[in-house]
């Protein structure tokens, strides 16, 4: 069955428009057409497909700068610290992940350290 592709295009806009997609893939669930026949349309370079990603792309921003805006007036410190690792400098954002560990050896080893390995293990120095 063949479709008409100005329609499927008009849909697909239509769809990205009333539900808020931001994904191609997103857009061919809500067409009555498969995949292969979505690029067979809409090569990956086109001017429809390249018009589509730009409306998934508007999408895309207002949605994340409602959640900014959203984290912003949020009080609790992970809305906020999850909003300041958005925002943040590149070395903002790498002292906000170091994690300082501090390893302390309190083994102390006198005389032969493998010892204690071979009795456990219940060998001798020997070879037999």
């Amino acid at each position: 069955m063949r479709y008409n592709k100005n329609k499927i295009y008009e849909q697909a806009e239509k769809a990205i428009k009333e539900n808020n997609l931001f994904f191609i893939e997103d857009i061919i669930a809500w067409l009555p057409i498969s995949k292969p026949t979505f690029y067979e349309y809409f090569p990956i370079d086109s001017y429809e497909i390249n018009n589509l990603k730009e409306l998934l792309d508007i999408n895309k921003t207002k949605t994340k700068s409602a959640i900014r805006a959203k984290l912003f007036k949020g009080e609790k410190a992970a809305e906020l610290l999850a909003l300041y690792r958005l925002i943040c400098t590149p070395e903002e954002h790498r002292l906000l992940n170091q994690q300082y560990v501090e390893s302390k050896n309190t083994v102390e080893f006198k005389g032969d350290p493998f010892k204690q390995i071979r009795d456990n293990a219940n060998l001798d120095d020997t070879n037999d």
